[in-house]
């Protein structure tokens, strides 16, 4: 500072040069951004809008923001015309032009009048009650349009993001429902008859809803980033639309699961009719061969066997009549079920036939255990032996008599095995008790 003042120290020549190069090149800058945040396609949009919820409040209170960044800047433009022309006075200014300078660079000698209008819903410098004339200094001034700025220009972008990222998708995402919906109603998938028909009835009301919303408020559609505090911080909210997008995405999958039965339906009940047909001969087998173990096989608990499955071939006539009548909504759940159905029926079928042969399959054991040791014997030339010749007949005449007495033919057989492998020089072969613990001549 060069001159005092009984106000306080008084700017020299240089000091006020340096202030109204700086002003003047904030001025620059500020009427650059006011200008580009004019013409920024987020605030045409805006002001175009039929806004609502905290969108529409927000925006009240931008609009507000931004015409008093004009006045704002039209006072700051005017103090520094004002400033500019009293030093364009003379080369060396006076001490009163310094004065005068002073005051009107650093003292609080810019007074900003508005209307009511313009200023009711701008926030103040202190969050104060707004005013209908303020006086500040250039510096002041310069910081009060920075905050106005940045807080309109994050509301701004903010919305516009979310017009920007949004209902393109949702409409693109629009579109793809319908032809999803064409194709459902094509194959029977209605809302009130399948669940996907009432699912995209569901997804279709929620989009619209959605785009309604995000259209007249996208600021509730708007995530901040923590901790940012640079204009526009943040992304859009798509929690809904990529829940729908997932819903949508479900229901396609079930869509192509019933043009899938559609495609293979003949096939698959062709398959269906043989798999039953297969379970139908082997319980057929299972209980002949029960009469025939009833027949052959004394002192056996043989289990009983189940009748064919009436309410299986019902439902596969049910399937037969849904094929005819294109109905492929309904088909594809019955025919996942009545395949698995038909595959446990048979393995249930083929575990009856086991069940009930397995006396015939023990008696076949022993009868092939008894030849395998008189082969055996034979080799060894000890085929004529007397006490393996009745011990053979005998086994012979139990497994091949009916009814055959199980446990009396295997000690039978066991006996013979017991003579065979000491006449051999074999050690003995442990006693048994049932045919269940008989092995064989290779054990």
């Amino acid at each position: 500072m060069g001159v005092t003042d009984p106000a306080g120290p008084v700017m020299d020549r240089d000091e006020v040069d340096r202030a109204l190069a700086r002003l003047g090149a904030e001025h620059e800058a500020i009427e650059t951004s006011l200008l580009a945040l004019q013409d920024h396609a987020g605030r045409r949009l805006l002001e175009g809008a039929e806004l609502t919820g905290v969108t529409k409040e927000r925006w009240t209170a931008a609009e507000a923001s931004i015409t008093l960044l004009w006045a704002y800047f039209d006072a700051y433009s005017d103090a520094l015309r004002s400033a500019r022309a009293i030093r364009s006075r003379r080369r060396w200014s006076s001490r009163e032009d310094l004065v005068e300078l002073t005051e009107l660079l650093s003292g609080e000698a810019v007074t900003v009048a508005g209307s009511a209008t313009a200023t009711a819903n701008a926030p103040t410098l202190h969050g104060g009650p707004s005013k209908l004339s303020e006086r500040f200094s250039l510096v002041t001034l310069v910081d009060r349009m920075n905050e106005l700025y940045a807080s309109s220009l994050d509301m701004v972008v903010a919305a516009d993001a979310v017009w920007s990222a949004l209902p393109a998708r949702i409409d693109l995402l629009a579109e793809e429902l319908q032809r999803t919906r064409r194709l459902a109603h094509s194959i029977g998938v209605r809302p009130g008859e399948h669940p996907a028909g009432d699912d995209l009835e569901r997804i279709t009301r929620t989009l619209t809803r959605l785009r309604e919303q995000v259209v007249s408020d996208p600021l509730a559609f708007w995530l901040p980033t923590q901790g940012s505090s640079a204009p526009g911080g943040g992304k859009p909210d798509t929690t809904v639309y990529d829940r729908e997008a997932r819903a949508l995405e479900d229901v396609r999958r079930e869509i192509d699961a019933v043009l899938t039965v559609r495609q293979d339906a003949e096939a698959r009940l062709v398959k269906l009719r043989d798999v039953l047909s297969r379970a139908d001969r082997t319980l057929a087998e299972a209980r002949i061969a029960r009469g025939e173990v009833l027949a052959k096989i004394a002192s056996t608990e043989v289990p009983v066997v189940s009748g064919p499955p009436t309410a299986l071939q019902e439902q596969l006539a049910t399937a037969a009549e849904y094929r005819r009548h294109a109905q492929w909504h309904r088909l594809s759940p019955l025919l996942e079920s009545l395949e698995q159905k038909a595959e446990d029926e048979l393995l249930r079928a083929r575990e009856s036939l086991t069940a009930v042969t397995a006396p015939l399959a023990v008696r076949a054991e022993l009868r092939g255990r008894l030849d395998a040791y008189k082969a055996k014997v034979a080799r060894h030339g000890l085929a004529e032996d007397p006490l393996l010749v009745e011990r053979y007949d005998a086994a012979r005449r139990m497994l091949w008599s009916a009814p055959c007495d199980l446990r009396v033919a295997g000690q039978a057989v066991l006996r013979y095995q017991q003579a065979a492998v000491e006449l051999l020089g074999a050690p003995r072969v442990p006693g048994h008790t049932g045919p269940e613990d008989l092995r064989g001549p290779g054990a």
